[in-house]
């Protein structure tokens, strides 16, 4: 393939990508989707020079769950303005970071042809353009997320690992350095060290020399994180561990027992942007199966031409065995993902040949399906601006509550929803109200007596329910239990609600 070529689908792509990306920018208030508040939170305090902690909960503990790099990215806004318009700037360079990936990948794969020698010019530049414009590649960009630029660092680790050989220490160190970035901006960013590594060593032979060189920034990486963890985890308290505490902590709630429950869930994310206007199951899995098998067979021809392949075999191992759904981690590579389906069904085409040509025609007959199926997807998020309706409502009926909140004392701690982000916005500081563990692969909920010593424990003087919902239906338990306890202080419509505490009950 020409350079100018790959130069052209890289301008192309990054452009489309970017008005695309530009249609998700908002007012919104920052922490509708939890983690993006929690970012911002810690970027505040880094900023105001309280450390890497959340300082919206009482005793500000050392934040353990997130890596650094994506806080300290967005530190310097929060320090210069004001929470609204760092909200606003931090959702501009995401869009920013999101298109010059996007333009960064397709210009990649078209100039080393990851597709397979011959393809048309146009195809990759094409598959990585749907990618990056998927309504929930959109739908993470309407807030402050980490995956704009894990996606950034995941793709400069690739190109940098994909260069040919002679493969010197200096490029292998550049790839592992890029990768080390990746796992500090998110944990699972240690699936693309690791396919950094083995790309080198089996695609490209490296020495042991250039292969050390890639290795040793994210082994360091890994391991001061590793110790970071070990020093600051304890002090997050016990009920909240699901959502604030380490990795250590929810394997020792799951139990090894526990690990792999994902893995059958993990098409479901994909299968939903393909094949969610099937009328019937059968249909449904009759189109599924031999898309998946099609993936897998994608998979392993990429794994063959770059380091893209491995890291997403990690990738994906990581997910099957994490006990979370697995959507969000998808969306964070979804580009990669379909260049690898594509790589697949055009691997598949072409092994089909002279007797067996008719074999060509459910291969054919499964890529019209899969494109219009995204297409029609594509086509209603579009005109119906899905990308944005979760964000906007949450966002709007906070912005109903705040005032509330705001006029409480300052010395006020508050159980909410949604807590990082009442703190951002009113300066009280808050706890989650809706707590939640595991046992085994099971997800549970602490009984009335737990969930009232934790908060009693943070010293919670309100609690405010949002909505109806998980939390509601546990408040509803404590009340219940423990008449007397709460009073009523305000009533909003919709089930929304907020209560003084009496301490003498």
């Amino acid at each position: 393939m020409t350079r100018n070529a790959a130069r052209r689908a890289g301008l192309v792509v990054g452009g489309v990508a970017l008005v695309a990306s530009a249609l998700t920018l908002n007012h919104d208030l920052v922490g509708v989707f939890y983690d993006d508040g929690l970012y911002a939170g810690i970027a505040w305090a880094l900023a105001h020079g309280l450390g890497y902690v959340h300082p919206h909960l009482p005793g500000a503990p050392v934040a353990v769950h997130f890596p650094p790099l994506y806080p300290l990215l967005l530190a310097p806004l929060f320090g210069i303005l004001s929470v609204p318009a760092a909200a606003f700037a931090g959702k501009l360079l995401n869009v920013v970071l999101a298109a010059v990936t996007a333009g960064l990948v397709a210009w990649h794969v078209t100039r080393t042809e990851l597709l397979g020698a011959g393809a048309p010019p146009w195809l990759p530049g094409a598959v990585v353009g749907a990618g990056a414009v998927a309504i929930p590649v959109l739908t993470v960009l309407t807030t402050l997320l980490s995956e704009p630029l894990f996606g950034l660092l995941v793709a400069a680790a690739v190109i940098l690992a994909d260069r040919p050989p002679p493969v010197t220490p200096v490029s292998a160190g550049a790839a592992g350095l890029a990768a080390a970035l990746a796992l500090l901006t998110r944990s699972i960013g240690v699936a693309a060290g690791a396919g950094v590594v083995l790309f080198l060593l089996l695609g490209r032979g490296a020495r042991w020399k250039p292969a050390v060189s890639a290795a040793l920034p994210v082994a360091s990486v890994a391991i001061g994180w590793a110790l970071w963890l070990w020093r600051h985890g304890h002090g997050i308290d016990p009920d909240m561990a699901a959502d604030y505490g380490t990795y250590g902590d929810l394997l020792g709630q799951t139990g090894l027992g526990a690990l792999g429950m994902s893995a059958v869930d993990l098409p479901r994310p994909l299968g939903v942007l393909a094949f969610s206007w099937v009328p019937a199951r059968w249909i449904y899995y009759a189109c599924g199966v031999p898309a998946l098998a099609i993936g897998l067979y994608g998979l392993w021809l990429v794994s063959r031409r770059s380091a893209a392949g491995l890291a997403l075999v990690g990738y994906l191992a990581i997910l099957a065995v994490w006990p979370f759904p697995p959507d969000r981690f998808l969306w964070a590579v979804l580009p990669w993902l379909a260049l690898v389906w594509a790589a697949g069904a055009r691997g598949a085409w072409l092994r089909v040949q002279g007797e067996r040509w008719w074999l060509r025609a459910p291969v054919a007959l499964l890529v019209v399906v899969v494109v219009l199926g995204y297409a029609r997807y594509e086509a209603r998020g579009f005109l119906g601006r899905w990308w944005g309706i979760a964000a906007q409502r949450i966002s709007a009926n906070f912005a109903e509550l705040l005032p509330w909140v705001a006029a409480l004392p300052d010395d006020a701690v508050l159980a909410t929803d949604d807590e990082a982000l009442v703190w951002l916005y009113t300066g009280r500081r808050a706890v989650p109200l809706y707590l939640f563990g595991f046992r085994g692969p099971r997800e549970i909920e602490p009984p009335p007596a737990e969930h009232r010593a934790f908060l009693e424990r943070m010293g919670v003087t309100h609690i405010l329910v949002s909505g109806s919902g998980s939390s509601a239906a546990q408040l509803d338990q404590m009340l219940g239990a423990y008449p007397g306890w709460l009073a009523l202080a305000q009533r909003w419509p919709g089930g929304r609600a907020a209560y003084a505490v009496n301490r003498e009950r």
